[in-house]
C-alpha cells in the first residue's frame, strides 16, 4: 500500500506543470485606438508579471495569472500619456494593474485560446483570447490578439463616449516571453 500511494504521489507531482518565468523586458502588451476617426493612436504597457504556467501537452493544468501596470503607458507623446494615467482614463492612483486570469486553456487547430476573467479600471469581465506559442532555445514566445471596448471597462467612458475624439474600440497584442 505505501509503494501505491508513494508512485501515486510522484505521478501527481510530475503531471502537474511548472511555472515559469515571464522575462518582463522582453514582454509587452501593445495597443491601437483609433482617434478622431482616422488616426491611429499605438502604445505600449511595460513590466508584465505574474504567473505562466503552459505545457501543450498538459493544458488542463496550464495557467496564466499574469498582470501590467497601466501606469508605464507609452504612446509616444508624455502629455498624452499623463493624461492617460489620470481620472478621466485609467486613473492609476487608484487602479494599480491590468490582469488577465485564465480559468481554462484549449487547443484550437495549430493554436490555443485561453479564456479567463480581464480586469481593468475595477472591472472585471470574461473574455477569450487566442494566442500562439513559438518557441526558441530555452524560451518561449506566447503571442495573443483581442480586440477591447474600453466602455465596459469604464476607460475614457464618461468623458469621451459618444466622441469622435477616442475610439471604442482597442486592439490589443500581448507578447509573453517566457524564459
Amino acid at each position: 500500500m505505501k509503494h501505491i500511494i508513494l508512485i501515486l504521489s510522484l505521478l501527481v507531482a510530475f503531471s502537474q506543470v511548472k511555472s515559469q518565468t515571464i522575462n518582463s523586458d522582453a514582454s509587452v502588451v501593445e495597443f491601437s485606438i483609433i482617434k478622431f476617426k482616422w488616426n491611429k493612436v499605438k502604445g505600449t504597457f511595460k513590466g508584465m508579471q505574474g504567473e505562466v504556467s503552459f505545457d501543450k501537452d498538459n493544458l488542463s493544468e496550464s495557467h496564466f495569472n499574469v498582470s501590467v501596470d497601466p501606469s508605464t503607458v507609452n504612446t509616444g507623446s508624455k502629455k498624452r500619456d499623463k493624461h492617460l494615467n489620470t481620472e478621466d482614463f485609467f486613473h492609476v492612483e487608484k487602479y494599480k494593474t491590468i490582469t488577465f486570469k485564465s480559468k481554462l486553456i484549449r487547443k484550437d487547430g495549430e493554436s490555443y485560446i485561453a479564456d479567463g476573467s480581464m480586469t481593468m479600471h475595477g472591472v472585471t469581465k470574461d473574455v477569450s483570447i487566442p494566442f500562439t506559442v513559438v518557441t526558441a532555445g530555452d524560451s518561449s514566445t506566447l503571442e495573443g490578439e483581442i480586440e477591447v471596448d474600453r466602455f465596459d471597462y469604464g476607460v475614457g467612458a464618461e468623458k469621451y463616449s459618444g466622441t469622435f475624439m477616442v475610439g471604442q474600440m482597442v486592439k490589443v497584442k500581448i507578447i509573453c516571453t517566457l524564459e
